[in-house]
């Protein structure tokens, strides 16, 4: 049996005239360094864009984590707090908003599998979308519970891929009307190949492997530094660069350790002098800039079930020619010769498929072409749109719960 939608509590409904809700997100939000803090300021940002608006944000911050925010922000929970789930959802019933999007991600909330965020979304008295950044198709007994009590409570639960949409249908029983697809947002960039970047970078002799994002273990970098000496050996002015910082959790907990043993299995093999490390966080624009420096962007994660990459999803955007392994979101997003996908912990396929793009300018353009057109439906004034449709079906939703609501 499907999971039914448990009756939201929504007051009022100033919206229903309205061509543009007012929302408030919850989520991680910069200055933290996280991936669902810049994809959180980055639909907020497009979404007051399209709306002309000016979007409240409830940040959700680490345990004793000291943060100096935006005026944007307009309250936190502290993950591991239950009395700051409670004050944000009196802060959210004050605000006069019409709809709040929760950007979800297990790590991010307190308690068993994040839970304690059910102790705000029971007292809001709003509609609620939930964007679901992970949906697991080999889901625990807690992950499901939990799951299914955020779908419940949910108007509308937005997924980023048609993969993770059924997975919810099938798995966790959630009605596949209640889910809608809106794809992980990408800037709108012109692609261009020159040397004005990879000058800027250093790197104007080199045919360019790149990987960017927070660097923690289980990203499969090894992967790529271990195919290395055989794309060297065909190409011999390849280099690879690793742009990022280590994600702060890692740092927090075991440093730079991480690096170090990339830079040591690197001498082992020879290739010292291919490897490049960018140890810095790095704005979107720095993100474009060095995918436009790229020549084949490498996305080598070793999670099967990695439902959505914001990494992939802008070299896309870039018109990169792409490398990945074969999870989830690789697969449906690379689909139709807009990349290559090869198996996990596999350097002797990475290496061939690599060298076979770069023998191949023919098949290394296609993939480009490919790649860039399907990136245009995922430019951000595209997913800010997906975004209001979501958050209009919310708000009539509600109506069947709340039939006084529409008088009032």
């Amino acid at each position: 049996m499907a999971v039914a939608r448990t009756p939201s509590a929504t007051a009022r409904f100033p919206a229903l005239g309205s061509t543009h809700p007012r929302v408030l997100f919850v989520g991680s939000h910069p200055p933290r360094e996280c991936g669902i803090a810049t994809f959180c300021d980055d639909v907020r940002i497009a979404y007051d864009r399209l709306t002309r608006g000016s979007s409240p944000v409830i940040a959700i911050d680490e345990p004793s984590a000291r943060r100096s925010y935006p005026p944007c922000v307009i309250g936190r929970i502290a993950s591991n707090d239950v009395d700051s789930y409670v004050a944000a959802a009196r802060v959210v019933n004050e605000t006069d908003v019409d709809v709040v999007n929760v950007q979800h991600e297990y790590g991010l909330f307190g308690g068993e599998r994040g839970e304690m965020l059910m102790e705000m979304l029971r007292r809001v008295r709003r509609p609620v979308v939930v964007t679901l950044h992970t949906t697991r198709p080999d889901p625990d007994h807690a992950t499901l519970r939990v799951t299914r009590d955020l779908c419940r409570r949910a108007d509308r639960v937005m997924v980023l891929t048609h993969a993770s949409k059924e997975i919810l249908a099938d798995r966790y029983d959630v009605d596949p009307s209640r889910i809608c697809v809106v794809m992980h947002g990408v800037p709108d960039v012109h692609p261009y190949h020159g040397g004005y970047f990879k000058r800027r970078f250093g790197l104007r002799a080199h045919t360019v492997l790149s990987t960017f994002g927070l660097l923690s273990r289980g990203k499969g970098i090894e992967t790529i530094i271990e195919a290395m000496p055989d794309v060297v050996a065909r190409h011999p002015d390849a280099v690879y660069v690793l742009w990022g910082a280590t994600h702060p959790e890692v740092k927090r907990t075991e440093g730079e350790r991480y690096r170090q043993d990339l830079r040591a299995r690197a001498q082992r093999l020879g290739v010292a002098d291919r490897i490049r490390f960018f140890d810095r966080y790095m704005t979107d624009d720095e993100v474009v800039s060095v995918l436009l420096a790229t020549d084949i962007y490498v996305s080598p994660s070793l999670d099967p079930h990695q439902s959505v990459s914001g990494t992939l999803s802008y070299a896309l955007a870039c018109g990169r020619a792409i490398v990945a392994t074969e999870y989830v979101y690789a697969r449906e997003l690379l689909a139709e010769g807009r990349g290559i996908t090869v198996p996990f912990r596999d350097p002797a396929a990475v290496a061939a498929a690599v060298t076979r793009v770069l023998d191949d300018p023919r098949q290394r353009s296609a993939m480009e072409a490919a790649a860039y057109r399907f990136g245009r439906q995922m430019t951000w004034p595209n997913i800010a749109a997906g975004y209001r449709n979501a958050f209009r079906t919310s708000i009539f939703a509600g109506l069947e719960f709340a039939p006084a609501a529409i008088g009032a």
